[in-house]
């Protein structure tokens, strides 16, 4: 399984680099607007500093409003991968973007036949929301084990992305399944390596040794 990191923040991406934890990045409007920096400069260093893919959102609501931002995104750099929302005009922008080489990620995804859509129209991600599911009482990684199922049925080369993760038994869950990537927020990202049996083993390991040196 690949991990993507979930986050605009720069310190974050690099910190998740430095552990060997990061294929590559998703962004959103909404992570931009936290950083309170130019959006462009910000994508334009994520791009730069991360080899792998990095989801850039489109904020457009027709699809030619859309086709027409990611072109322009899609300039930034090569490894810029274009988020589109699950709408029908979102459809109808990646159909035409993907007849231009330029790769798409179809968000906000909430149920397989959403996804299944994506991929017929060449979508190369499909990113299902699994935690604003379980929000409303729906068991979100349901959906991944439908996704991937449909997938494996008609040898789709679209990769899923399981995405609105909010914990570690998320992960734990989309990897048993056999979903391509998580995409992980760098606090769950850090949680994924925490056990407090892990912690209470280095403390007695650490105590046995000092009594050695003793």
């Amino acid at each position: 399984m690949k991990f993507f990191i979930d986050t605009a923040n720069i310190d974050e991406i690099k910190k998740g680099m430095e552990m060997g934890l990061v294929d590559g990045v998703t962004t959103n409007p909404s992570l931009l607007a936290k950083e309170k920096k130019d959006p462009e400069t910000v994508l334009q260093e994520i791009l730069r500093t991360v080899p792998g893919p990095v989801s850039l959102e489109v904020i457009a609501t027709t699809s030619e409003g859309m086709c027409k931002e990611a072109r322009k995104l899609a300039e930034l750099g090569e490894n810029a991968v274009i988020k589109i929302p699950m709408t029908e005009q979102g459809i109808k922008a990646v159909r035409t973007l993907t007849a231009e080489g330029i790769k798409t990620n179809v968000t906000l995804i909430f149920q397989p036949v959403q996804a299944l859509i994506a991929a017929k129209a060449g979508a190369a991600y499909v990113s299902p929301f699994i935690g604003r599911l379980d929000d409303i009482s729906q068991r979100g990684i349901e959906i991944i084990d439908s996704i991937c199922k449909i997938f494996y049925n008609y040898a789709f080369e679209t990769e899923v992305i399981v995405a609105s993760i909010r914990n570690p038994m998320h992960v734990l869950d989309a990897a048993l399944i056999g979903a391509d990537i998580a995409t992980i927020p760098f606090n769950v990202l850090k949680q994924l390596m925490n056990h407090p049996l892990t912690d209470i083993g280095l403390q007695n390991f650490l105590k046995d040794w000092d009594g050695i040196k003793k």
